[in-house]
């Protein structure tokens, strides 16, 4: 196992602090920064209380793993817990979302209330000049409280759509050691320098739920009114259990089996009549009802300078997606909507929508509409 040959820091030079989740990623990050010669100290954050007697419970290994990666590295790390914070900005914010039968997505809000607000202030407090995360994204530092958001290298691994909602002035004081390289190197990376946890695996989900059913967890919180589930056609075609527990081209858990004298495409939730408890479905992946042609935004966040308006660039409205080419315009009620060029599969009113210029991301926004046009509302 090789030695570190790391660069000696200057001891009055202002510490960056790392958050450190016990995963390869930020322990990568943390040992890239001292190879610049970098004063570095981590930070375990602990967002969830999970002593709940379930088996659903890592916190204390992953805490365990990043303070075998400090002691490896010898650096210092802090734990703070801001279970408090995230319950009061995130959770709740995600269960009011799932009450009005909406999809939120907590991991961008987490990262705009929680990693990017609440540990920059506490690293300000433990005498940080900057911070630095485990994320795949790369940061271009303008002026002091000026920051542009570029994707990452890794194109395949890139995290700027989790990290559109984050406030330039925020991402000026950020830094992000892995945005030029590849997952693979970074494993590579952590293996060379046997790191523990060089083949641990990636999270994935959200955070609070861990692996168990989501639909379990979610009934601990909102309460369920059963409904009939009706075709676009007008026929009813099964129950559900409570909109709440569905989301826009959700094909799973339908519970819709064989049907005679009826195509054996599988079935798709496209809409919720909420004033009738009605799930909506139509059968086939292309069926039109999946698609829309625009959404609208009540507000845009942009991380850097509002760019003027009508404005041509690129969106995504979920993770994975590939870019799509848009045009954005302001509607007359001060709300803004982005017409896409082709409809768009599975629009969802909650999700947030990431728009692009190239590499850069410009920001996003939570979709509450979503449409076709010559609709009523449209182009208003």
């Amino acid at each position: 196992m090789p030695e570190f040959r790391l660069r000696n820091p200057d001891p009055s030079d202002e510490p960056v602090i790392v958050g450190m989740s016990g995963g390869v990623d930020s322990s990568v990050a943390a040992l890239r920064l001292l190879e610049q010669g970098r004063r570095v100290e981590g930070l375990f954050m602990k967002n969830w209380d999970e002593d709940d007697g379930t088996e659903y419970c890592t916190a204390l290994a992953d805490l365990e793993d990043a303070q075998r990666i400090a002691d490896r590295l010898g650096i210092k790390l802090h734990t703070a817990n801001f279970a408090a914070e995230y319950w009061n900005n995130v959770f709740e914010a995600f269960l009011a979302a799932y009450r009005i039968h909406r999809t939120p997505n907590p991991d961008v809000l987490c990262n705009r209330e929680i990693k990017f607000q609440v540990f920059v202030e506490y690293a300000e407090m433990l005498g940080a000049g900057r911070i630095a995360t485990g994320h795949y994204a790369r940061v271009e530092h303008l002026t002091e409280n000026r920051a542009r958001l570029r994707r990452a290298v890794d194109g395949g691994k890139d995290q700027t759509y989790f990290l559109q909602a984050v406030a330039g002035a925020q991402l000026a004081r950020c830094e992000f050691p892995l945005g030029d390289i590849e997952k693979y190197e970074v494993r590579a990376i952590a293996r060379k320098f046997g790191f523990h946890n060089h083949g641990k695996k990636d999270s994935t989900g959200i955070c609070f739920i861990g692996e168990r059913r989501f639909a379990d967890f979610l009934a601990r919180y909102v309460a369920a009114e059963a409904g009939v589930i009706e075709s676009v056609e007008g026929e009813i075609v099964g129950e559900h259990r409570g909109l709440s527990f569905y989301t826009q081209g959700q094909r799973q858990g339908l519970g819709i089996g064989g049907r005679s004298r009826s195509a054996d495409a599988p079935w798709y939730v496209v809409d919720k009549d909420v004033e009738r408890n009605v799930l909506r479905v139509a059968q086939g992946s292309a069926h039109p009802a999946l698609f829309h042609d625009w959404l609208a935004v009540d507000t845009l966040h942009w991380i850097d300078e509002a760019p003027e308006l009508p404005l041509r660039c690129t969106a995504k409205v979920r993770y994975r997606q590939a870019d799509q080419p848009c045009s954005i315009h302001r509607r007359a009620d001060g709300s803004l909507r982005v017409a896409f060029d082709a409809p768009q599969r599975a629009v969802t009113p909650g999700q947030w929508v990431c728009l692009y210029d190239g590499d850069i991301c410009l920001g996003g926004g939570v979709i509450e509409q979503r449409g076709y046009a010559g609709e009523a509302g449209a182009a208003a």
